[in-house]
């Protein structure tokens, strides 16, 4: 026998020794990524939830931009607890964090999707129907349509969980294969509301004899929707893959790196979008005119900063309250 094909038992074990090391070194990397994104955008969340929760006035956009953040916050949150535990090898924690706070993920992640979407979606029917929007849109249908959301998301997910997470006994519950056909459709149908809508957006802004002028809302939104198509979207496909087809168990920690990722910019967004091109050195700009200027939705003048009145910005939809 070719003593080139001969492979002994001591050269088998070291080439499984060798890939179980470098997949166990990939995970501690894409721990510690997953617990650096998350010491930055919760920080950058919390700031959000705070200037839009009890320091500026909300109006129909900032609502879902409010709720958005929330679940973002909550998304990173139980990341950064589960990669803590994993990294510190705390195994009498580990059974609690996947068996009860597992669909804490799957909740926030919904919920994110449904808001981007609803923000998207109504986005493009103020710009198709700007005259219903205006006269004849319910005064807090932003509020009605987020505590619907996060209701539906919560009611996924804890059904995903009881019959298909929390307990091991239910894994093959004749109810769990329902679950996730409900789950990935209702994933599916935001996917289809979040991609039609923005395409719609995008032709009415770049395409057509009555184009709307681009304001700094609608830059953030479009740069919203673009990192969750980027960053987001992975984490749903690998969700409807892994179900339905058992494929690429081992992107599990990637994707989820990439949607920490997502939750991690949009703080960077509003802020970015609303510092933009202004005069730091001329005039003392605080977060909360930051944010305001990032939900502006009127053109701005030819002047940089001059079409803002200080710290009382007028922002899209403040005549329709929440």
């Amino acid at each position: 026998m070719n003593m080139d094909m001969i492979v002994t038992p001591w050269e088998t074990d070291l080439t499984t020794t060798n890939d179980s090391d470098e997949y166990y070194t990939e995970n501690i990397i894409l721990e510690l990524l997953k617990v650096f994104l998350a010491l930055v955008g919760l920080p950058g969340n919390a700031v959000v939830l705070w200037l839009l929760g009890f320091r500026m006035r909300r109006n129909a956009f900032s609502v879902y931009i409010l709720n958005l953040a929330g679940a973002d916050f909550l998304f990173l949150c139980y990341q950064f607890m589960h990669s803590l535990v994993l990294l510190f090898d705390f195994d009498f924690v580990v059974g609690v964090i996947r068996t009860f706070l597992s669909p804490v993920s799957n909740f926030a992640y919904i919920s994110g999707l449904s808001f981007l979407s609803a923000i998207s979606t109504e986005r493009c029917m103020s710009v198709l129907c700007p005259i219903w929007y205006r006269c004849r849109r319910p005064r807090h249908m932003s509020a009605i349509i987020c505590a619907l959301l996060w209701a539906l998301s919560l009611l996924l997910s804890i059904l995903e969980g009881n019959y298909c997470g929390f307990l091991v006994r239910n894994m093959h519950h004749v109810w769990c294969p329902v679950l996730d056909f409900i789950t990935v459709s209702w994933l599916v149908l935001l996917f289809v509301l979040l991609s039609g809508s923005s395409l719609a957006l995008m032709t009415r802004l770049l395409c057509g004899s009555h184009r709307v002028p681009p304001t700094r809302l609608y830059v953030t939104i479009m740069l919203t929707m673009l990192v969750f198509l980027l960053c987001g979207l992975p984490f749903g496909i690998h969700w409807f893959l892994l179900y339905w087809f058992d494929a690429f168990p081992h992107l599990d920690q990637f994707v989820v790196s990439l949607s920490c990722v997502n939750s991690c910019a949009n703080p960077i967004i509003y802020f970015f979008v609303g510092s933009f091109r202004q005069r730091w050195w001329k005039r003392r700009h605080t977060l909360r005119l930051v944010l305001q200027r990032a939900l502006q939705d009127t053109p701005e003048v030819d002047e940089p900063g001059e079409s803002l009145p200080g710290e009382t910005l007028a922002m899209s939809g403040s005549s329709l309250g929440l």
